[in-house]
Order: structure tokens, then sequence, then C-alpha cells
């Protein structure tokens, strides 16, 4: 509805209004796309820190039970590495947002603002910048990488305290809950946002906008079908032809994603059809909570293609240590933010801003984010759904559907 009214404001706006008015209402609403992105930004700095040092502890505790966690970890590794290359190299070669630069109409920063992020940094200044001075100044300016290396310092080190440091997860763990919850309220206002992103740049630039959108949802679904594609195809080489019947089985749990744009809305059925399908009961109550915050490939792959997208826009290319520099950002920052909201736009805002790409940038994606979430929440279902199915034929448990239902 946001989307559509949008639309049609910005139509009306761009076609009634001289373009003196319509650059003043478009202003206006900038008002509040750029208050929402203010929000955004104020929260990412405690969400990235408080949720990777609990899915890190975690994640130690989980390795320890034996071959299932580390079988598990390295499927998710390699599915991330695939879901990031895929939306490297998609939005490389049909570049989505290269029609906004050639127009013109969004190169709203200098040049060197845009493209200083990091390619004129030698190895010394860039290690120098990896590692903070002080974490305190590290989240006041939403270092990212800085946060990030403090918080696989301390979340490495309660992983190995296990008991003596039971308490301090825990507090992090109610961290990371009330900023998912501060998080889902940042989060009501994004139909409000959407609506002033989509109407503000209509009205700016006409309703042919509107073709560099569709662009955009179509690469990005097209990215999303050769994910597909290339996790079934491992998975056929691990189980065979089931694979298709596995797809078959949680099809309604996909559709349910996709509908809510929510995977975790769909859990309770998607375990029920993984162990009807013939996956252990153990294996998939095991896997299917690791995935959820270290297999996101969904939301992976759209990060990368929104971030070249933004990039494209605004005429900024980035460097290959820049891109190398993306790739393991984003390996990072994006596990165990699950349970949030639309949690890709969070890690988008504060990746631009490590790279220098301006925040407006974020508005540009954000005006048709609902319908990606959708695609992007269906495919964490498939991705959790393949990693449950290959761990339990590594261990050699993969069950016909009649003895599954039978135990």
């Amino acid at each position: 509805m946001a989307t559509l009214l949008g639309v049609a404001v910005g139509w009306w706006c761009n076609r009634s209004l001289s373009p003196e008015k319509a650059a003043q209402v478009a202003a206006n609403l900038s008002i509040v796309t750029d208050a929402f992105l203010r929000l955004i930004k104020m929260i990412v700095a405690p969400l990235v820190f408080a949720s990777l040092v609990s899915a890190i502890a975690r994640m130690g505790g989980a390795a320890e039970i034996g071959r299932v966690g580390l079988k598990a970890l390295v499927w998710f590794v390699g599915a991330s590495i695939v879901s990031l290359t895929v939306g490297l190299l998609m939005a490389h070669g049909l570049a989505p947002g290269a029609s906004l630069h050639a127009s013109g109409n969004f190169v709203q920063v200098p040049s060197a603002t845009a493209s200083d992020g990091g390619s004129t940094l030698s190895v010394a200044e860039f290690m120098t910048h990896l590692i903070p001075r002080s974490i305190i100044e590290a989240m006041a300016g939403n270092e990212i990488l800085q946060i990030v290396v403090f918080s696989l310092f301390i979340g490495t080190a309660a992983a190995s305290l296990k008991e003596q440091s039971l308490r301090f997860v825990e507090l992090i763990e109610q961290l990371a809950t009330v900023m998912f919850r501060v998080t889902d309220y940042v989060m009501k206002a994004a139909p409000l946002a959407i609506f002033a992103a989509l109407a503000s740049s209509i009205c700016l630039h006409g309703i042919a906008i509107m073709g560099t959108y569709a662009r955009f949802v179509a690469g990005f679904y097209l990215s999303l079908g050769v994910l597909w594609l290339l996790l079934l195809a491992a998975l056929s080489l691990i189980i065979g032809k089931r694979s298709l019947r596995l797809l078959a089985s949680i099809r309604q749990t996909v559709l349910l994603a996709f509908a809510t744009s929510s995977s975790e809305a769909a859990y309770p059925r998607l375990l029920e059809q993984l162990v009807a399908f013939g996956i252990p009961r153990r294996i998939a109550s095991f896997v299917l909570p690791l995935g959820y915050s270290f297999n996101l490939d969904g939301a992976m792959m759209y990060c990368t293609f929104a971030i070249l997208f933004i990039a494209q826009a605004y005429g900024v290319e980035l460097s290959l240590v820049q891109q190398i520099t993306l790739f393991g950002l984003l390996m990072l920052t994006t596990k165990g933010l699950a349970g949030v909201p639309r949690a890709a736009i969070a890690v988008v805002a504060v990746t631009l801003h490590y790279f220098h790409l301006p925040d407006a940038g974020l508005a540009l994606v954000l005006a048709v984010d609902h319908v990606l979430d959708m695609g992007r929440s269906a495919t964490n279902i498939v991705g959790n759904s393949v990693a449950a199915a290959v761990v339990a034929s590594w261990e050699g448990q993969l069950e016909a559907p009649s003895e599954a239902n039978a135990s």
C-alpha cells in the first residue's frame, strides 16, 4: 500500500506542479526518509555488537557438540561464500543501477567523497584502521569493521570461558533482545519511509524511474533463481533425486515466508516438514536454529546486490580490494541478525558508511525493500532446508519419508 501510494502521489506531483514546487515537495518528503535513516544509524552499532557477540558465543558451544555442529558450520560458510559471490557477479553483470548514474539523477555528493573509501589506503593504514583505539569511538562513528573486530574478540573470549562467562553471555543476549525490539519499533516506520522515498523520487524525476526499480527487482529475483539452482545442484550431488522432493515438501512453507516476508514465522511448520521428509528431528532441531543465525543466504546475496546497485547509481566503482573487504564484512555482519525485521537494511546502511557511499543511497533500495524482502525470506527457508538435508546425509541418517513418519 505504501508503495502504491508513493507512486501515485509522486506521479501526481510531477505532473501537476512546477519544477520548483515539485523540488520543494520532494525536499519536504525527504525529511521523513532522512529521519528514518538516522533511526537506522542510531541502532546499528549496539545491534551489531550484541548480536555478533551472542552469536559467536553460541557458536562456540554448538561446535563442541561434535560432528553435527562442525559439519553444519562448514556448510554455512560454503553457502555464505556462494551467496555473496552470486550477488557480486550478478550485480556486475546486470548493472541495475547504471541507468541512474547515466541520467545524472542521483549524483548528489562529490566524487572524491564517494570514492575514497579505502582504495588509496596502504596495508599499514588499513590495519591501523582495522583495530579500534576505543570501542566507544568506533561505535560513535559507526565504524562497522572496528566494531566487528572488537565483537570477535569478546565473543571468542566468552565462548572459551564457558560457564564462567554464562551470566555475561546472558546479559549480552538480553541486550540483543532489547535491540531487536528497538529495531522492530524503528521498522514500523518503514512503510512511511518507503512512501516518502518513492514519492520524492518520482516527484523529481517522473514515473520513468520505475523502470530502473523494475530492473533492480527483476535482476535481484533472477539472482535468487541462480542461487536456488546452485543450492539444489549441490544438494542433488549429495542426496540425488530427492532434492526436488525436498523442494516440493517445503513449498508451502516457502510460500508462507514469501507472503509474510518472515522466515521466522515459518519455522515451526518447516521443522515438521523436514522431519516428515526424512531428516531426524534431533538433527533438524539442531541445524535450523544455527541456520537462522549463520545461514541467511537470501539476506547475504541481497546485501551485495543492493550495495553495488547504490554504488552504480552514484557512479562509484569499488576497487577489487574494497569488494574483498565488502565480502568479508558481510560474512560477519549478517550473522545473528535473523530475528531483526528487515535486518538487511541495517547492514546495508552501515556498510554504505564504511565505503563512504551517500546515506541517501539507502532510500533508493528502501523504496522497493518490501518486495525484495519477500524473496530473501523465502530463500533463507530454502537455504536452511538444504543445509539440514546435507548435514543429515553427511551423518548417514537421512531416512525415507515412511521411516521418518514411523519414528
